[in-house]
């Protein structure tokens, strides 16, 4: 078994595009039930990695910036780590991810965790 990063990503939340109260209440169930079946079945490394929208991007020669990046127009909500037999089956797990559907129209990054050996 390997090891997938799955980044979860949405458009820059402007007033206009931020979930409502009750998407937020609505969205519960379906995160808690799709990380539910992923646990269940021991491929679940790490959960529960929500990024706050606020950062610092440090640059070469010391340079620190407000981030993440205001240049992109996507932002990084959140993230977890699974395991699956091969990169075929780690997207299939990311397919199921709620934010992929209205009103969150997310999408899902899947890579690779590269091995220290």
């Amino acid at each position: 078994m390997e090891e997938f990063l799955l980044i979860f990503r949405r458009e820059s939340e402007t007033k206009e595009n931020q979930p409502s109260p009750a998407d937020m209440q609505a969205s519960i169930k379906p995160w808690q039930d799709w990380l539910g079946g992923i646990a269940a079945q021991n491929k679940l490394v790490s959960s529960g990695n929500r990024l706050h929208p606020e950062g610092k991007v440090v640059k070469p020669n010391n340079v620190v910036i407000n981030g993440p990046y205001a240049e992109i127009k996507e932002t990084i909500g959140g993230f977890i780590i699974v395991r699956a037999a091969d990169f075929d089956e780690a997207v299939a797990i990311a397919k199921g991810c709620p934010a992929l559907v209205a009103p969150w129209n997310a999408n899902v990054e899947v890579r690779r965790i590269m091995s220290n050996s």
